[in-house]
């Protein structure tokens, strides 16, 4: 843990790593055994697997919440903020379980929490090196960050990233309603609507074959369509609402 960033216990906030798993098993129980070094209880959301990522994780010590069938991505992270909030955290971090997050940088993506500067912290692949990140992936992550940030002040540079911790404020008051991976932009979405303090910490990815398991063309448009209807769907809210 950085010397610089103060741990949970140390500051009195429980904290809750949910990690959000579809097939997952030779991954979750490194990332599980790691990430429980920095937080007082690691959750995994096992999404419909149909492998062995749910007794493997439990193995590495972690608690077990079973969909029954894969949901999608929206729906295992909503199961996160429940399980989160059923739990009294304070703040939840969510990582992904394939081993593209490193669990050593959770100290940093908290630190801002945890000294109160900020409600919500991006892990951004783009502050760091990411020179490792395949074109297109880049070139579909910069699209979607562009249209998250037209016309707001406050840029960011990481819309999709799903390295992130929630403070108490973002944890009680934002909700998830996409079923897919737009539910990462919706979250940023309700953040700066609702006056949330977003900041952003550069951390490593790992990319490699067993990462995405999806087309990433269709992924990266499914989700850029979804960050068009939800923007023009509160612009229209806000006309009617004038």
């Amino acid at each position: 843990m950085s010397q610089s960033s103060p741990s949970s216990r140390e500051t009195g906030h429980r904290v809750i790593a949910a990690i959000p798993c579809f097939n997952t098993e030779h991954f979750i129980a490194d990332v599980v055994s790691r990430a429980r070094e920095y937080v007082d209880q690691v959750v995994v959301i096992d999404d419909g697997s149909y492998d062995g990522t749910a007794q493997v994780a439990r193995a590495a010590g972690a608690l077990i919440v079973v969909h029954e069938v894969n949901k999608g991505a929206g729906e295992a992270t909503k199961s996160c903020f429940e399980e989160a909030r059923r739990r009294d955290a304070q703040v939840l971090v969510t990582l992904d379980g394939d081993g593209q997050h490193d669990p050593d940088s959770i100290p940093q993506i908290l630190a801002p929490i945890l000294e109160g500067k900020a409600d919500l912290v991006i892990g951004s692949r783009f502050l760091a090196d990411h020179s490792s990140m395949p074109g297109y992936r880049r070139f579909g992550i910069n699209v979607i960050t562009w249209l998250y940030n037209l016309g707001s002040k406050r840029k960011i540079s990481d819309a999709q990233s799903c390295f992130r911790a929630y403070g108490e404020k973002a944890l009680r008051s934002l909700n998830i309603t996409e079923r897919g991976f737009g539910f990462s932009v919706e979250l940023l979405i309700q953040a700066r609507q609702r006056g949330i303090v977003i900041t952003e910490v550069p951390i490593p990815c790992i990319y490699h074959s067993a990462s995405h398991t999806g087309n990433p063309v269709f992924h990266g448009l499914g989700v850029a369509l979804s960050v068009v209807r939800i923007r023009l769907k509160n612009y229209i809210q806000s006309l009617v609402g004038r």
